[in-house]
């Protein structure tokens, strides 16, 4: 046996090394891309809750069977962008002969364009979609064999001190 092949090589060997820098270089590449994903998808569970903020409207006596379009401000963070003034939302408000109250989200469950109550001369006392006549009735349900495929949700009420408050809105399935 000659004396170098008694003795072992120490170090790394150029093929290693490359293979240690294009893994790493991958690795740090796959995190860059793969981070904002996971970041996506856990953000949520990461934010506290959010009370229930609610924002006056006006007066409860001004409303009646007929709906009617108000437009409001909320201030909300959305990604890292928040207005200073606020973001503009519209309901459709009715109140019923019993005195409840129905708000109404203006945006299509079907493509998601706005609807404007009485918005085609065809179709009397309905909310209307222009996008693809989507129609809704009175309460804001889907009229059957119209492409909305759900009704119109609405947003959370409460009446304090004769005043009409809206809050966030809530989902509705089949009514």
């Amino acid at each position: 046996m000659s004396k170098d092949q008694g003795r072992q090589k120490s170090g790394v060997s150029r093929r290693q090394f490359l293979t240690y820098t294009l893994a790493g270089t991958a690795g740090f590449l796959a995190s860059g891309v793969l981070f904002p994903m996971v970041r996506f998808a856990i953000d949520p569970m990461l934010k506290k809750g959010e009370g229930s903020q609610f924002v006056e409207v006006g007066d409860v006596n001004e409303f009646n069977e007929q709906p009617r379009a108000i437009t409001f401000k909320v201030h909300r963070k959305d990604g890292w962008y928040e207005p200073k003034e606020g973001e503009t939302l519209t309901a459709w408000i009715r109140k019923s002969p019993n005195g409840e109250i129905l708000a109404l989200s203006p945006i299509c469950k079907h493509l998601g364009c706005t609807v404007m109550w009485n918005g085609n001369p065809q179709f009397k006392d309905e909310y209307f979609c222009p996008c693809h006549f989507g129609r809704y009735d009175k309460d804001g349900v889907n009229i059957p064999g119209t492409p909305p495929p759900a009704p119109l949700d609405t947003y959370e009420t409460k009446v304090e001190n004769g005043k009409l408050y809206l809050g966030k809105i809530k989902p509705r399935s089949g009514v």
